[in-house]
């Protein structure tokens, strides 16, 4: 089991509206890879829980993880988080969950997809992804496309924008529709709309697709049943048709979830 940690905050900034960036020395960063994420705790007492965030980019050799999250209110200890200054400590545990598969993407044409908060943890897949082609779908609520010009750095990008304002009006759906894309393989990170999505045109399609699922999580390693999906198959754990997201996912099969 994973130890709690006092990881120090190297840097921090705000890169669009509610959205914060965080470097953090940690242990943790010389066994993450992407897909991952961490535990963090608040300082703040009556706050018992850690609040998950997934892992936008990993420099194992420095021991750092950079986290891009959305200070979302005073109950979630966002709020906690987007105040801390270099020096300062967060407790947590990490890396926790399984990430997503790599070597399934050799000599393919991948989609990369990412929406909402679900875009970060699409980076550091970006950086490491080794396949024939990497084409980087991500979508936004507007114009503030943040970490667009990394994206750019590590494979094709194409952006959609829910009003219109950069690249295709609509979702990463309506992209794909726009530019004529194909794949081979599909990873995708965000909101429950768009991996449902995403998941019935992988499998019209015959194509294999890795999806990480988004769901509130308790205790994050996998003892207390508090975030689960519907599965096809019976878990061997609970032994139900349910697989925990912290500990068995958060990344999944399509096929083998329902969403």
């Amino acid at each position: 089991m994973r130890k709690k940690e006092l990881a120090v905050v190297i840097s921090q900034e705000c890169i669009a509206a509610d959205i914060h960036s965080m470097w953090l020395e940690t242990e943790a960063a010389k066994e993450a890879k992407p897909g991952q994420f961490i535990s963090m705790y608040t300082d703040d007492s009556s706050k018992l829980l850690p609040r998950p965030i997934s892992i936008c980019e990993i420099d194992a050799k420095k021991k750092r993880l950079r986290v891009v999250y959305r200070v979302t209110g005073e109950k979630t200890g966002t709020k906690e988080f987007s105040v801390k200054k270099t020096g300062d400590t967060i407790p947590i545990i990490g890396p926790l969950g399984n990430g997503f598969p790599l070597k399934e993407a050799e000599g393919k044409k991948a989609f990369l997809m990412g929406g909402g908060i679900g875009v970060p943890p699409i980076l550091e897949l970006a950086k490491q992804l080794v396949c024939a082609e990497k084409q980087i779908i991500v979508g936004y609520r507007n114009e503030q496309t943040f970490l667009r010009e990394q994206f750019e750095e590590n494979g094709t990008l194409y952006i959609s924008t829910e009003d219109g304002s950069v690249g295709t009006k609509g979702n990463v759906m309506d992209a794909i529709r726009e530019h004529a894309l194909t794949a081979d393989i599909i990873y995708a990170c965000g909101p429950t709309p768009m991996l449902r999505a995403i998941k019935a045109y992988a499998e019209e399609q015959n194509i294999p697709c890795y999806i990480s699922l988004e769901e509130r999580m308790a205790c994050g390693i996998g003892a207390c049943l508090a975030c689960v999906c519907k599965t096809k198959e019976v878990d061997p754990h609970s032994n139900v048709y349910n697989k925990r997201i912290c500990k068995d996912g958060p990344v999944f099969l399509s096929t083998e979830v329902k969403i």
